[in-house]
């Protein structure tokens, strides 16, 4: 049973990552409006695919340097920035709206799966996220870099991304007329969680320089 808790980790994280409006996501909407649910499910798993890489390298460079404090706590003090900065963008979009069409030019219907892992590879923000991630969950007694823990995780990321993904094509696909709704209250409720891992990350950095 050890391998359910970086499992469910990994899908939490993964479905909480994809949330945020972003090209590849909305790409996966704009597909299932205008090409259908069949074509974005391909485009999804194309974008799937990458990310399963993208996991699986970062939580390697993480293994790496897990014996490295230093480089961990770097690493807090980067992702603590990052969070902010993440929490900050949230919560002024949601509250300043943009109703936005975005237009996302397609031009072959033919090969969704490759354009999703086109899309998929020109976004590395999962590479440094993940590294973060899962060396804050190491420092917490939440992940062990073992072969176990780690497949579990992946699969755990790859599941919760492609779930992530499905949920933008059925809600765009269902209610195109409300995608504004949804991302105006996913932005605060993303944002509260950035904003929660943010306190805590800096509460953990203070017990650091404490000690």
């Amino acid at each position: 049973m050890d391998f359910v808790l970086p499992l469910v980790l990994g899908f939490v994280i993964a479905v909480i990552g994809i949330l945020p409006p972003g090209l590849i996501n909305m790409t996966a909407a704009k597909v299932s409006v205008v090409d259908g649910r069949n074509e974005a499910i391909s485009f999804a798993i194309g974008a799937t695919v990458i990310v399963l890489l993208q996991t699986y390298i970062a939580i390697q460079f993480a293994k790496f340097i897990n014996s490295r404090q230093d480089i961990i706590t770097l690493l807090q003090e980067i992702g603590l920035i990052l969070f902010l900065a993440i929490t900050l963008f949230l919560f002024l979009t949601a509250r300043n709206p943009k109703k936005t069409k975005q237009e996302i030019k397609m031009q072959s219907k033919s090969s969704r799966f490759f354009l999703g892992m086109l899309l998929s590879s020109l976004n590395l923000f999962p590479v440094p996220f993940y590294v973060f991630v899962s060396v804050t969950l190491s420092t917490y007694g939440l992940f062990y870099f073992n072969l176990l823990y780690i497949y579990s995780f992946v699969s755990g990321v790859v599941i919760g991304s492609f779930t992530g993904f499905y949920l933008y094509i059925l809600y765009f696909k269902n209610h195109q007329n409300k995608s504004d709704y949804l991302i105006k209250n996913g932005n605060y409720i993303i944002g509260s969680i950035t904003g929660l891992i943010s306190l805590v990350t800096f509460f953990k950095l203070i017990t650091i320089y404490w000690t």
